[in-house]
């Protein structure tokens, strides 16, 4: 079995550093880390992202873009977030569909946080506002749009907007973290009929009172939230790059009768490639979370918390670089 996002013994000094000013500041100073960034991350400008995603999109696969940022703290902040969105959405509308079979390849992945929803002064309100600014826009250029998790305390936040936006846009997905102790409950109220789910693990530093902490028991939590949605009458995206999670897909869909154009497998840009591959050729949809922009670094962290094998290949890299 794969790590899970919990078995790297040095994940919650990395989480925390991901929110440390001074971390940041000593590792982008780095000069090689920008260049070990990029296999995660597919660059810093739009245009990086266009081409990932174009060379995605050749292969099979679908992709869902996200413009990197969070936590923002500023109104003009989040008005430029919503401005590099707008013109995501409009170059990501020109872009060939692919081989993908399906209906919407191209989705875009928003974190409410980026969208003010942490502003001091009606902050719900301008991320709802925001929101519906991009969701509009994404319908006009025939891109999804699926409202990412953060931490916890925003968990209630988050959920309450994307059920506002569904009934104007029931096609907005929303992402679920399986080591949260409530998500089995999320899971039976938010994946009736026409929605969206995508089904992660988790990737922020959680207390033990609302979040699952063993590798055995964030498996065993994904495995019951996917059966909640394998079962339900959504369209479940399974984001894991776990093999035993993957494994676990074929028995659900016997046991629900769901077709493989009923759901989705997801997968991270620059993890287990081959794997992806693979899984386009037996013939599963597979979409690729492909990241860019310049606020990379909250992203690249959670990155190397998650798998030792990707901390190691950053310090490898690191003392090699001459």
């Amino acid at each position: 079995m794969a790590p899970s996002v919990l078995s790297n013994p040095l994940r919650p000094a990395i989480l925390a550093a991901a929110r440390s000013g001074r971390v940041k500041e000593a590792v982008t100073r780095v000069p090689v880390t920008k260049s070990i960034v990029r296999r995660f991350v597919a660059g810093e400008a739009l245009s990086d992202a266009a081409a990932a995603a174009s060379a995605l999109l050749g292969s099979g696969r679908a992709v869902s873009v996200d413009h990197l940022g969070e936590d923002v703290h500023d109104a003009e902040q989040a008005r430029g977030t919503v401005a590099a969105y707008l013109e995501l959405l409009a170059v990501l509308g020109r872009l060939p569909a692919g081989r993908f079979d399906g209906t919407h390849p191209l989705e875009v992945s928003v974190k409410l946080s980026a969208l003010g929803q942490t502003l001091p002064r009606d902050g719900e309100k301008v991320a709802l506002d925001h929101a519906r600014t991009l969701c509009t826009a994404a319908r006009e250029h025939g891109v999804r749009v699926t409202v990412d998790a953060e931490d916890h305390t925003r968990t209630d936040s988050t959920l309450s907007i994307v059920r506002e936006l569904r009934a104007d846009f029931p096609w907005v997905g929303a992402v679920l973290q399986a080591y949260l102790r409530r998500t089995e409950g999320d899971c039976r109220d938010l994946g009736g009929a026409g929605s969206r789910i995508r089904l992660c693990k988790g990737a922020y530093r959680e207390p033990e009172s609302v979040a699952y902490r063993s590798r055995a028991d964030v498996d065993a939590s994904y495995l019951r939230c996917l059966r909640i949605l394998m079962g339900g009458d959504g369209y479940p995206m399974v984001a894991t790059h776990d093999p035993a999670m993957i494994d676990a897909v074929a028995p659900l869909l016997a046991e629900t009768g769901r077709s493989t154009d009923s759901f989705e497998h997801q997968m991270l840009f620059g993890i287990r490639d081959l794997e992806q591959v693979r899984l386009v050729d037996v013939g599963r949809r597979v979409r690729v979370y492909v990241p860019y922009g310049t606020q990379w670094y909250g992203y690249f962290m959670r990155r190397l918390a998650e798998r030792p094998s990707n901390l190691r290949f950053f310090l490898r890299s690191t003392l090699t670089r001459d």
